[in-house]
């Protein structure tokens, strides 16, 4: 008869464990940050200030795992020029609000190790405070433009930081100089319905309420607030044009030129055409007032304007890009008047996925991203 050696239980206990991902297995959220990192904008101070005998990392050129998202549920990111700001929780404290890299206007709020001198430069992401009358209140969404910030939160409203200059803070114009800049966030007033999304260009600010109207407010000389005027707004307004009456459900801006979704898959644009962005309704350089655009593409689920370029879902998961700049269509197109439809492979579709389709896309002054079902 065959005889078995016993385990000893101590060893047993100090084996190690291999835990391998199945269809079921919940995805944990990671974080993930890329390109220019010479001002803090990636949060890793060793890029910036590194340790002896090494250079400053200018650029990263890969997606790197940012530790913040080890320790803290992330649940909203929004980047800047030069700087990034975190919607996040975390078990040891109360913040909600993160910010790292540039901060010469205040956009990621005081922060000082000498009295009355801000730092201007945050190389790790820090708290960033808000003036909320609740302590249990909690910050939900964010947005950035180039020099401002702009917070959602679940109880208070809209809180605002950084430059003020054109009004895209969304607080009355003041002749103190000082007042150009918030290194402390100011309450949004006048807008009473609750908010779902806010959306920042290089210098002005478009606030989506729950019922899907739009304010606006900030740099108009392209006509990007869609008040019909190419004046500064101090104060948030309502946006009316061809967008009145219609439920909004997604703004798209990262320049100076906005498109929106309705919830019956209509688009609407306005502000800067100078590259022919909202050239299917004007052959003029700026509108100042909402547009129905006539695409013709049927219904469209999500929208992406970038500085000189568009892109569009349709309700089946294609891609349309126009407008100027690496469109994605090869290296011999770099402009169109009109909607052209990017191949499906590009994103997945093939014998093997038959299914695979864009459900969002996003756009950087210069540059598109896509994300897919798959």
């Amino acid at each position: 008869m065959a005889k078995f050696l016993k385990q000893d239980q101590e060893e047993v206990k100090n084996m190690p464990i291999f835990q391998y991902a199945t269809e079921n297995t919940k995805r944990k959220r990671r974080v993930y940050m890329w390109g220019n990192a010479m001002l803090g904008a990636l949060g890793k101070a060793n890029f910036i200030l590194p340790v002896v005998h090494k250079q400053p990392l200018e650029s990263m050129v890969y997606p790197w795992k940012h530790p913040f998202g080890n320790f803290h549920k992330v649940k909203d990111i929004a980047c800047g020029y030069g700087f990034t700001v975190f919607v996040a929780t975390n078990e040891e404290n109360n913040f909600t609000l993160f910010g790292t890299g540039l901060n010469g206007d205040g956009q990621i709020g005081y922060h000082s190790k000498r009295k009355n001198i801000p730092l201007t430069t945050l190389a790790e992401p820090v708290p960033i405070t808000l003036p909320l009358l609740n302590s249990g209140t909690k910050a939900i969404k964010v947005g950035c433009g180039r020099a401002h910030s702009v917070v959602v939160t679940d109880k208070e409203g809209v809180f605002s930081l950084g430059n003020n200059s054109y009004g895209q803070c969304g607080v009355p114009d003041q002749i103190d100089e000082k007042a150009r800049k918030f290194f402390i966030a100011h309450k949004i007033e006048g807008i009473e319905e609750e908010i779902s999304e806010v959306v920042c260009g290089q210098d002005h600010t478009l606030i989506l309420t729950i019922s899907g109207k739009v304010y606006s407010c900030g740099w108009s000389a392209d006509g990007q607030t869609g008040l019909g005027h190419y004046n500064n707004q101090y104060k948030p307004c309502l946006v009316k044009g061809d967008i009145e009456g219609e439920k909004i459900i997604q703004l798209s801006c990262a320049g100076d030129c906005v498109l929106a979704v309705s919830d019956e898959g209509d688009v609407f644009g306005w502000g800067n055409s100078e590259y022919g962005q909202l050239n299917s309704v004007t052959n003029q350089q700026q509108i100042n007032i909402p547009r129905r655009l006539t695409l013709g593409l049927g219904k469209i689920s999500y929208v992406a304007a970038g500085g000189t370029m568009c892109a569009a879902i349709d309700e089946s998961g294609k891609v349309y890009v126009w407008g100027f700049g690496i469109l994605g269509q090869g290296p011999n197109v770099s402009s169109s008047k009109v909607p052209i439809l990017l191949p499906e492979p590009l994103f997945g579709l093939n014998e093997f996925n038959l299914d695979a389709k864009v459900v969002k896309v996003v756009a950087g002054l210069s540059h598109f991203a896509a994300l897919t079902n798959k």
